[in-house]
């Protein structure tokens, strides 16, 4: 990103991928950019409008199984996406946008539907739907620097299972993720994964602050907001790790 210009934040279909308040994501980024003096120009796309391959990071939130369907055709007519993503544009999903990003994922009638192949992942039925706040421990081998637990809230029907080519986000201690091995979220390069909700970015601010370093291209200053300490303390005191 040119340091002359402006931080370029699109929400990718938020009224198909909005389901569960990760619209905040968007709100959260800006905050946070523009509290340390960046110019930011945040863009909600409609279903239906072209991505811009220009931007510098891309939100997908969670939705309904039709309206998953829906946004991964357009996506995969599109091509902003991916071609973003060949310039290092950095991407964060979250449920239904996480599992889009991979390889396939079933839609309501329970076919497996093809995704944008950006994350080398493959989402299928869990046995029982995940309810329930999510409580995850970063992985060092993802390549992420996080030092802090990751919290969230998840709601989710489909199993995720990572190919070669993805990195775990955390490793599980309470709650479901991915459903395969107690691990949660994906990385590979500069997209990240996840199935918190919250939204994801408001309970996580290191996680939000590390996507936006990704962007600058250099690490942050660090922010005193003793609100969203609070709300992460409050979050994490209602989870019990499981042994």
């Amino acid at each position: 990103m040119s340091s002359e210009s402006a931080i370029r934040l699109v929400s990718i279909y938020p009224m198909l991928l909005g389901t569960y308040g990760d619209g905040g994501n968007l709100r959260v980024l800006t905050a946070r950019a523009r509290l340390r003096g960046f110019e930011v120009e945040p863009i909600e796309l409609d279903a239906g409008e072209p991505v811009p391959a220009d931007a510098d990071l891309y939100l997908l939130g969670g939705g309904e199984d039709d309206a998953q369907v829906a946004a991964a055709r357009a996506l995969r007519r599109d091509g902003g996406l991916a071609r973003a993503v060949a310039h290092d544009a950095v991407v964060f999903g979250v449920c239904a946008g996480y599992q889009l990003l991979g390889k396939e994922f079933p839609g309501s009638d329970g076919v497996l539907e093809p995704g944008v192949e950006l994350l080398d992942v493959t989402t299928t039925r869990l046995p029982k739907r995940a309810v329930g706040e999510l409580l995850a421990e970063p992985v060092s081998s993802s390549g992420v620097e996080l030092t802090q637990p990751l919290t969230g809230y998840e709601n989710h029907a489909g199993g995720t299972t990572l190919g070669a080519g993805a990195h775990p986000l955390a490793r599980v201690r309470a709650g479901v993720g991915n459903g395969i091995d107690r691990l949660e979220g994906a990385v590979q390069g500069r997209i990240v994964g996840t199935y918190l909700h919250g939204p994801g970015l408001a309970r996580n601010p290191e996680l939000a602050d590390l996507l936006l370093s990704w962007v600058v291209g250099s690490a942050l200053p660090s922010l005193e907001l003793p609100a969203v300490e609070a709300l992460r303390a409050e979050r994490l005191a209602t989870v019990r790790p499981e042994e």
